[in-house]
């Protein structure tokens, strides 16, 4: 099953038969890259499995409303991000901190979670990326580590090419000020 192309799986999530079997490849495709995305976005473990249990409910829930206007990838991409943001803005509300020390309390997240195995470059450019807005981070992320096209992003973020392009090129002097400020 997990050598399905996506139209296949398409077809059998459709079908009251083979929906189970066609759910389970789908994760079973799609789970190491989702969860790489998600945890760029929320960077603990721990939290980025809830995240994407949360997303699989979610493509659960709707796979009926799948109309197939952007291909499987994209609307599972899509999905993954708009529940790592609202994971993120939930966060924000529960600890009842500033907006601007959000990026803090994510960082003792970071330093805390035993599954980080990150050199200390690697911690630095983390906490550059913590400093960004949501929207760059997320730009960002996709660009710089999945080396994701624009025209990709696009489909999945709901926004231009110019304006990511622009929000890349923004978040990008943003960590290379951040990176150069702090050495």
């Amino acid at each position: 099953m997990i050598r399905d192309s996506d139209q296949e799986l398409i077809e059998n999530l459709r079908k009251e038969s083979t929906r189970d079997q066609a759910f389970r490849g789908l994760v079973l495709k799609y789970q190491e890259r989702l969860y790489w995305h998600i945890r760029k976005i929320v960077l603990n473990h721990d939290d980025t499995d809830d995240v994407l249990q949360n997303t699989f409910l979610k493509v659960w829930k709707n796979l009926d409303g799948f109309r197939e206007e952007s291909t499987l990838f994209t609307w599972l991409y899509r999905i993954a991000t708009n529940e790592s943001l609202t994971f993120i803005s939930a966060q924000k509300r529960r600890a009842l901190v500033p907006m601007n020390e959000v990026s803090d309390l994510i960082k003792n997240k970071l330093d805390s979670d035993e599954y980080y195995e990150g050199t200390e470059i690697q911690k630095k450019l983390q906490q550059a990326i913590l400093k960004l807005p949501d929207k760059q981070r997320i730009v960002f992320n996709m660009r710089y580590f999945e080396e994701m096209p624009y025209q990709e992003m696009s489909g999945i973020l709901k926004t231009s090419v110019g304006a990511l392009k622009a929000s890349y090129h923004h978040a990008v002097r943003k960590v290379e000020d951040y990176l150069t400020n702090r050495e």
